[in-house]
């Protein structure tokens, strides 16, 4: 079907008017995501994006929507400037070398959504049909692993609350965003075509939200025993005083002191690196932990820096230390931060960094697959440290062994930003693709439990001390997700664009 028209051609006639609004919509897709949750924005925000893909060469396509992504990045990842300058003290240029390059790069990916879908839907409704939700979720994709990877604002999240999120508990959340642009896409194709054939793209816009919202109520998981009692605390330290010397010991009081007040919870859990130093350091402190575990019955989880010289040269891991009465075990954190947790630079850089004390040290990986974390009670956990819960698929194998999941954070570095928002809702997504509880304990919150259907059962106020309990109950059983992770729908979308390539070679 040919598209003609004045109106139709006002991307191609006006470029730098294009660019601009395509970019303020990206700014606004970042609304649809938390703390505004502004969810029926997104589709509707797409509607500009998958219109642009109709009309405009492949180049063109390409180019704007690297604008759309440059205000989705822009606008939705600018705390990396907080975390960098403010909290990192490091130079303003370069926080901004960092944080324009990951734009630039994520931008990029959109860059190559826009020229994938317009060369292969060439003008025609209903091949944009297909080839816009295969694409942009195979791209979605590839940037959440490719070089480590940044999954951050893919388009299901921002539909945790919508009728959509009754998809996730199947296909995950790139399940989710794979409807959520069929959805978009197809009121596109249902306004270009007439007739009674109207019916077929408007039942594309309709029914993915009818299914899910019947789907919504469906429990994948059961109950397992009783409830368990768990405590979540939150010191509430500032991230520019949390490695303070002065600041150690009223820390370790605090985290102490709280856990005593909690002697009938049989699971405490602290934020990443609550326990400021490394695990040999505070080893006095370690063993009044495990006695205290000796009287209460509890199994005490916190992090902590571990130092492991078993493997030659010593090593020191981000971990989440797990004691009780007769034993401890860790978690060591396998998903580490890009000059955050290290530096891949080469030896001069990172020794010019070192002359300026810059952070220049790597920390060490911990293997893929780790034994579980068991409590006392003999209660299996599947454990995620900091932003490695945006890597859903990673946990899997956890599943459906462990009973909940935990999740330990310091969402300190990114201040008064929308990051911290962000990763709860990553976080409810991850409870809702496995349907398990989530106990997540952040240092400056958002700490929080998270039912197994994603709902936020209690969450702690951000900044403040927090010592929070509640009855939570284990659970078992596998979700359709758990059971086949991301492979279904990556599956689909690759078969989608290779039969697109198959066509062209037969056209």
């Amino acid at each position: 079907m040919e598209l003609k028209g004045s109106v139709l051609q006002w991307p191609a006639d006006r470029p730098w008017l294009t660019r601009l609004i395509l970019f303020l919509l990206g700014c606004v897709y970042t609304a649809a995501f938390a703390p505004f949750g502004w969810w029926p924005l997104l589709p509707v925000v797409m509607l500009p994006v998958l219109y642009v893909w109709l009309t405009v060469s492949p180049r063109d396509a390409g180019w704007l929507t690297f604008c759309f992504g440059f205000g989705i990045f822009l606008s939705g990842t600018y705390w990396i400037y907080i975390s960098v300058v403010v909290f990192g003290q490091a130079p303003a240029w370069i926080a901004l070398t960092l944080m324009f390059g990951l734009v630039l790069i994520m931008s990029g990916y959109l860059w190559l959504t826009g020229w994938l879908v317009s060369r292969l839907s060439q003008g025609e409704p209903w091949l944009l049909l297909i080839a816009a939700p295969a694409a942009w979720v195979a791209i979605e994709w590839l940037r959440g692993f490719l070089f480590t990877g940044f999954p951050w604002l893919a388009v299901g999240y921002s539909q945790i609350d919508s009728p959509l999120a009754g998809f996730a508990p199947l296909f995950g959340v790139y399940g989710v965003s794979l409807l959520t642009v069929l959805s978009a896409a197809a009121v596109l194709v249902t306004a270009f075509t007439a007739g009674p054939r109207r019916w077929i793209p408007l039942a594309f816009v309709v029914l993915p939200w009818i299914v899910g919202a019947a789907l919504r109520p469906i429990e994948w998981t059961e109950p397992d025993g009783p409830p368990v009692r768990a405590t979540l605390l939150q010191a509430g330290i500032p991230q520019d005083q949390k490695w303070l010397p002065e600041i150690m010991a009223p820390t370790l009081r605090f985290y102490r002191n709280a856990t005593l007040e909690a002697r009938d919870s049989q699971i405490v859990l602290w934020p990443e690196v609550a326990v400021p130093a490394v695990d040999d350091r505070v080893e006095t402190f370690i063993q009044q932990l495990q006695a205290d575990s000796r009287t209460s019955g509890q199994t005490i989880l916190f992090g902590i820096l571990e130092r492991d010289s078993d493997r030659g040269e010593p090593q020191i891991y981000n971990s989440i230390m797990l004691v009780d009465a007769d034993k401890r075990q860790f978690y060591r954190k396998r998903h580490l931060v890009p000059f955050g947790e290290y530096f891949p630079v080469p030896d001069g850089v990172r020794e010019w960094m070192r002359m300026r004390n810059l952070p220049h040290s790597d920390l060490s990986a911990g293997d893929d697959v780790q034994p579980l974390l068991v409590t006392a009670g003999g209660i299996p956990l599947a454990s995620a440290i900091c932003y490695e819960d945006a890597y859903g698929a990673e946990q899997l194998y956890a599943l459906p062994e462990a009973r909940f999941l935990i999740n330990v954070s310091n969402d300190a570095w990114f201040g008064d930003s929308i990051a911290p928002h962000q990763h709860l809702q990553i976080a409810r997504m991850r409870s809702l693709e496995a349907g398990r509880v989530t106990l997540r304990a952040t240092n400056t919150g958002i700490s929080a439990f998270i039912d197994h259907d994603g709902r936020i059962l209690d969450a702690g106020a951000q900044f403040e001390p927090a010592a929070m309990t509640m009855d939570v109950m284990p659970r078992r059983g596998a979700t359709p997700y758990v059971n086949m992770g991301n492979m279904p729908v990556v599956a689909l979308c690759l078969l989608v664009l290779a039969g697109f390539w198959l066509r062209g070679l037969t056209a």
